[in-house]
């Protein structure tokens, strides 16, 4: 009896483990080239940069069970503190037509908005799979802060110092 209690933990042990570092699985039927180009897509265009806790500091060596759940330090500047969002949490409420809308529009600092809107359709659409196959997880992000307003979380001071008057009145 206790051989069998102890396989039993056993599996689901390496069950749970597996659920945690394995890859996203997709459903039977979606477009295995469209899944993989999303993840490729996420991974070098700097999505985990900011909306994956942890990314940089773990050299991108994170498993992707925690991928894009947002992250609660903000970035601070003239805009006021956005903050990465939940992009699990906000895309598994999105279709994909509201998905391509969005990425298309205006984002405040310090999202490069321009690269999404610059992106293909097909590869928006790779990206929107990719992290609609994720799945939901986390919580979703602090809401932004205007100009002036007090943060109770960690952020980033996201503007240049020491910019000589010459360039300053430029901007």
């Amino acid at each position: 009896m206790k051989t069998r209690l102890a396989a039993v933990a056993a599996t689901a042990a390496v069950a749970a483990i597996a659920a945690i570092v394995a890859p996203a699985v997709p459903a039977a039927g979606t477009d295995t080239a469209s899944l993989d180009r999303g993840r490729y897509l996420v991974r070098i265009g700097g999505c985990n940069d900011c909306h994956t806790p942890g990314y940089n500091e773990a050299a991108g060596r994170l498993p992707e069970a925690k991928w894009l759940t947002g992250s609660a330090v903000g970035f601070q500047g003239p805009w006021g503190t956005t903050y990465p969002a939940n992009l699990r949490l906000v895309l598994s409420r999105m279709s994909e037509a509201q998905w391509l809308a969005r990425a298309r529009s205006e984002m405040r600092p310090p999202m490069p908005w321009f690269n999404l809107r610059d992106m293909s359709d097909d590869d928006l659409r790779a990206i929107y799979l990719y992290i609609r196959v994720l799945g939901e997880a986390g919580q979703p992000a602090p809401v932004y802060a205007a100009p002036g307003q007090k943060v109770a979380t960690p952020y980033i001071v996201f503007e240049p110092q020491n910019v000589p008057k010459h360039q300053a009145k430029a901007n």
